[in-house]
C-alpha cells in the first residue's frame, strides 16, 4: 500500500511539474503559437550576408514580425528551368505577426502598400554588422519589382537595393578608378617633387637666412621697447582724461533741448524743400527769380543816368544833413528859434 501510495506521488509531482513547464513555455512564447500571421516573400538580386533566419523585419523602425526562411529561386520555382535563363535570386521569408486586426490589415492592403511604394531592403542594426529586414516607403519609379516568370507562394513585397550595398558598390567603384588612374606612376612624380623640394632646400643658405631672421627678432624687439618707453612718456593719462571731458561736453550738448528744437527745424526746413521739390515749386520759383533779376537789369540798364543823378542828388541830401544836425549841435536855440536877435544900441555906448 505505501508502495503505490509512492508511485501515486511521484506521478503526481510528475505531472504538476510537467504542467508548470508547459505553463511557462507559454507564458514565454508559445503564445505567438496561437496568433495569426502572415507570411510574404522578397527576392534580392544581390548577397544579404549578415541577414539570418529570426533576424527582425521592422517597418519604419518598428518591429512587426521575423526572418522564417532564406532561400533560392533556383530551389524553390526555377528546378526544371534551363540554367541559362535561370534569376538565382535570393528568396527571402518572413511572418508578420501580431492582433488579429494588424494582420488582418496587412493582409487586406498588402497589395495596395506595394503598389504606393512598399519595399524591403536590408539595415544594418547599429555597429555590430548584423543585418535586418526593413520594410519602407519608396519611390517605385525609381526602384522597380524585379523581373519574374513564377507566381509566389505568398504575399509578395518587391525588395529594392540595401544602403550598404550602395556604399559597400561605391567603394568598390572608386577602387576601381583609382586603378584606372594610375597610382604607381602619381607616386613616382611625387617623389621626384619630394626630392626636388629637398634639392632645393640644400641650395638655400641656411645659415645666412637664420642670421637675418636673428638680426629681424633684435630690432623688432628694439621697436618694441621704444614704442613702449615712447607711449611711458606720453600724457595718456591727461588725453584719456580730456576725451571723457570732450565726451561730457558733448553728451551735455545733445542733451540740449535747444540742439533738439535746431534739429527738428531743420528738419521740417528739409522736408519742406523736400515737398516743394516733389510738387515742383522750386522749378517755378528758380524761374521767377530769373525773371525779376532779368526785369532788374532791364530796369537800371534803361535809366542807368537817371540813377547816377537820384544818387548824387542822395549824397548832397546827406551832406545838408549833416551839416544841419553839426549846427544844431552847435546851436540849438538858433535851430529852433531862427538868428540871434539884432545888437541893442545903448545910449552911452556912443
Amino acid at each position: 500500500m505505501e508502495e503505490k501510495n509512492s508511485y501515486f506521488r511521484l506521478g503526481l509531482f510528475v505531472v504538476i511539474s510537467l504542467a508548470i513547464l508547459f505553463a511557462v513555455l507559454f507564458v514565454l512564447g508559445g503564445r505567438s503559437l496561437f496568433q495569426p500571421t502572415l507570411t510574404f516573400e522578397t527576392y534580392f538580386d544581390g548577397s544579404v550576408s549578415g541577414l539570418g533566419i529570426g533576424a527582425q523585419v521592422q517597418f519604419r523602425g518598428v518591429p512587426i514580425g521575423q526572418v522564417t526562411e532564406i532561400t533560392t529561386s533556383a530551389s524553390e520555382y526555377e528546378d526544371g528551368s534551363p540554367i541559362k535563363v535561370r534569376k538565382s535570386y535570393i528568396v527571402v521569408r518572413a511572418k508578420l505577426s501580431g492582433d488579429a486586426a494588424r494582420v488582418q490589415q496587412w493582409r487586406k492592403e498588402i497589395s495596395s502598400y506595394v503598389e504606393r511604394g512598399l519595399r524591403a531592403h536590408t539595415q544594418l542594426a547599429g555597429i555590430t554588422g548584423q543585418q535586418f529586414l526593413a520594410l519602407d516607403f519608396l519611390d517605385p519609379q525609381e526602384n522597380p519589382p524585379l523581373p519574374i516568370d513564377w507566381t509566389p507562394e505568398n504575399a509578395y513585397i518587391p525588395s529594392a537595393p540595401s544602403l550598404a550595398g550602395q556604399i559597400i558598390g561605391n567603394v568598390q567603384e572608386f577602387l576601381g578608378s583609382l586603378n584606372k588612374a594610375g597610382i604607381q606612376a602619381l607616386g613616382q612624380n611625387l617623389n621626384i617633387l619630394v626630392q626636388t623640394i629637398n634639392q632645393k632646400a640644400e641650395q638655400l643658405p641656411i645659415g645666412k637666412l637664420a642670421d637675418e631672421a636673428s638680426e629681424l627678432l633684435v630690432d623688432a624687439r628694439s621697436t618694441i621697447d621704444h614704442l613702449d618707453r615712447v607711449i611711458e612718456k606720453a600724457p595718456v593719462v591727461r588725453a584719456l582724461d580730456n576725451i571723457a571731458e570732450a565726451s561730457g561736453r558733448l553728451d551735455t550738448l545733445l542733451a540740449d533741448p535747444g540742439l533738439r528744437q535746431t534739429v527738428d527745424n531743420a528738419a521740417a526746413f528739409t522736408g519742406g524743400l523736400r515737398t516743394l521739390v516733389e510738387k515742383g515749386r522750386i522749378d517755378a520759383i528758380v524761374t521767377d527769380l530769373d525773371r525779376a533779376i532779368q526785369r532788374i537789369d532791364a530796369l537800371v540798364a534803361d535809366n542807368q543816368y537817371d540813377v547816377r543823378v537820384i544818387v548824387q542828388d542822395l549824397r548832397a541830401t546827406a551832406d545838408n544833413l549833416r551839416t544841419v544836425s553839426e549846427t544844431a549841435k552847435r546851436y540849438p536855440a538858433g535851430v529852433i528859434f531862427g538868428g540871434p536877435p539884432e545888437k541893442v544900441q545903448f545910449p552911452w555906448s556912443k
